[in-house]
């Protein structure tokens, strides 16, 4: 909003204004200030809110009975906390996004889609008593049909070029760098536009400049269901996270932040250039919204930090992780991602080694409990520990992630 008043005051009434409300880093950071003040400031509110409707949290006690002992004390703390942490980054994305991106508003339907789809879940395991919520198959079905919508919408040009409306939503286009070495001496630099389907194409790994294999024509296929898979799992990933005070929030702080400057950087063609990373077209749209989402989940610590006053629940962990998956297959740093947020993708793993070993191997087990955070809280290991120890992890990682620009 604050690009479309700028534009109205300085074109339209000729005023002169400062103009650094405008820049990408500005609103960065105005974006993150933002969410997380609304988030400390309404949290009492809200949380007590969710105190009165007693949205207390569930805790699993049919194969993990342990977890209701170690968690005894966390079945009155209210849930749908998400609520609080959505509705900041909605306000943020509002104030200080460019409104007429066609990356606002996929990050704008994201949210939305998926934060509904969450609270739905959380309200029926709240209303019903024993109920599990939404099934796990009709849950898992809204997940692939958003990702398969935003798939749509990126690999088939008429769907695309259907939401351009003029200056508005304008579909993503990207700029590719190549340099050539003459024998000679000196370089030579070519630069080519890709048009959303084809730089949706390039597949990229860390330490590895050039993309790693390109699809095109009718494989494009591949690359519209692995899309699919990111979003979904990524959403799912940090669902099965959060599950011990403050672990998804802290752990999505630092794989957002990997992304985030990713998106930045993807939009100075500069720094693109330096780093021979894709240039994308106003990615630095996708680097304000997760500013937004670190200091949404920032503020949530504040609260969420043991003993946790409140807990997000599904309204807020599966649209956050489907965001983060939306922005890496945006700017095509699916892999990336995957490697700052390992946290997300061992506890998934955890999980989906589980229940294979359940059900292949005579219900013997590999885990004694999953997600994975519950298996070192079975060995006796303290839940601030434990969520302090992936909190490390996190970090380690992320700074690896970060590594691989550099050193590529």
């Amino acid at each position: 909003m604050i690009l479309l008043i700028y534009e109205y005051l300085t074109k339209t009434l000729g005023l002169k204004i400062p103009s650094v409300f405008t820049y990408c880093s500005s609103r960065m950071l105005l974006a993150a200030l933002t969410t997380l003040l609304l988030v400390i400031f309404l949290g009492p509110r809200v949380i007590r809110k969710l105190y009165e409707l007693k949205t207390g949290q569930s805790i699993r006690v049919d194969d993990c009975p342990l977890l209701a002992q170690l968690h005894e004390k966390k079945k009155d703390t209210p849930t749908m906390g998400g609520i609080l942490v959505l509705g900041s980054m909605l306000i943020a994305l509002l104030l200080w996004m460019d409104l007429k991106s066609s990356f606002t508003l996929i990050l704008f339907v994201t949210t939305i889609w998926l934060g509904l789809l969450g609270g739905v879940d959380d309200y029926l395991k709240l209303k019903y008593k024993n109920s599990k919520g939404l099934r796990a198959k009709k849950k898992f079905v809204l997940q692939v049909v958003l990702g398969a919508l935003i798939a749509l919408y990126l690999y088939w040009p008429a769907a695309s070029n259907a939401l351009n409306m003029g200056s508005w939503f304008e579909p993503p286009s990207a700029r590719e760098q190549i340099v050539h070495v003459k024998k000679e001496g000196g370089k030579s630099e070519m630069i080519t536009s890709l048009t959303t389907q084809q730089y949706m194409g390039q597949y990229y790994i860390p330490f590895v400049k050039d993309p790693v294999f390109t699809l095109t024509g009718a494989l494009l296929i591949f690359g519209f269901l692995f899309t699919i898979f990111v979003i979904t799992g990524s959403s799912n990933a940090v669902n099965l996270t959060d599950g011990l005070d403050g672990l998804a929030a802290g752990c999505l702080v630092m794989s957002s932040l990997v992304l985030a400057i990713v998106a930045f950087l993807a939009n100075n063609i500069e720094m693109a250039r330096y780093l021979n990373i894709l240039y994308v077209e106003d990615s630095s749209e996708i680097a304000v919204y997760l500013f937004a989402m670190i200091g949404a989940c920032l503020g949530f610590l504040w609260y969420n930090g043991s003993p946790a006053q409140v807990f997000m629940g599904d309204t807020g962990s599966l649209a956050l992780g489907g965001i983060l998956g939306v922005a890496a297959v945006l700017l095509r740093r699916e892999v990336l991602f995957a490697v700052a947020g390992g946290i997300f993708v061992a506890e998934a793993l955890s999980v989906i080694l589980q229940v294979g070993s359940y059900k292949l191997r005579n219900c013997k087990r590999i885990f004694l409990c999953s997600p994975l955070h519950h298996h070192f809280e079975y060995k006796g290991w303290p839940e601030t520990k434990v969520v302090l120890r992936f909190w490390i992890i996190s970090l380690i990682l992320a700074i690896f992630a970060m590594a691989s620009l550099k050193f590529q």
